[in-house]
């Protein structure tokens, strides 16, 4: 079971890789709120990565169908929007105090909120299962060995998905001290490659593609 462990250790950290909006949030997030932030970002998205590796794993006959309307126009609009809000909300003035909660609460919904939105962000990305299909399917990795098979797969893509999150917030944690007067400018620049990718997606559906 190894082989095929490891297998999906080089699929989840080759698909994770690449530097997309989750991977500036992880970045984003590392700097201004800490290492454990930022692997938290990254953690959501390799929990939606080992739910798509599960599906090509199976070799789902209609996995090609489901990418195609997870590709439909909502999902593309609700994602491009999402990655505007969360634009917005990177530079939007933050409230001076936030009532009654104290400060352990407000950091336990900051960490479940950056897990939760680049979760969100990943199931909505219709590229992602896309991907998924396509390697596993030039690979020939459909799993014929049942579940056990299926498990040990998913386990692979999710560890590969983790380690990639767990290096680049921790290499990033590195320059906390050096950027740590920069919040502003960090969020602004996020801010800022975040509504790209927004307007990308928005665009590519105003623009019939």
């Amino acid at each position: 079971m190894f082989p095929l462990f490891f297998k999906g250790l080089v699929i989840g950290f080759s698909i994770a890789a690449p530097v997309g909006p989750i991977g500036i949030l992880c970045i984003r997030r590392t700097l201004v709120h800490g290492r454990l932030c930022g692997f938290l970002t990254g953690l959501g998205a390799a929990t939606a990565d080992a739910f798509y590796g599960l599906l090509a794993a199976l070799g789902l006959a209609s996995l090609s169908g489901l990418a195609s309307g997870w590709g439909s126009t909502a999902v593309r609009l609700g994602g491009g929007l999402f990655l505007l809000w969360l634009a917005w909300a990177t530079v939007r003035p933050k409230p001076a105090g936030s009532g009654g909660e104290s400060a352990a609460t407000r950091r336990a919904n900051g960490l479940f909120g950056a897990y939760a939105t680049a979760l969100l962000l990943t199931l909505t990305n219709p590229m992602t299962i896309m991907s998924f299909a396509g390697i596993f399917a030039g690979l020939g990795l459909s799993v014929s060995q049942g579940s056990q098979g299926a498990s040990v797969m998913v386990a692979g893509v999710f560890a590969g998905s983790c380690l990639w999150w767990l290096l680049l917030s921790g290499g990033t944690s590195l320059f906390g001290s050096v950027l740590a007067d920069k919040a502003r400018w960090i969020d602004l620049a996020s801010s800022f490659v975040l509504a790209v990718f927004g307007l990308a997606a928005v665009g590519s559906i105003l623009g019939g593609q």
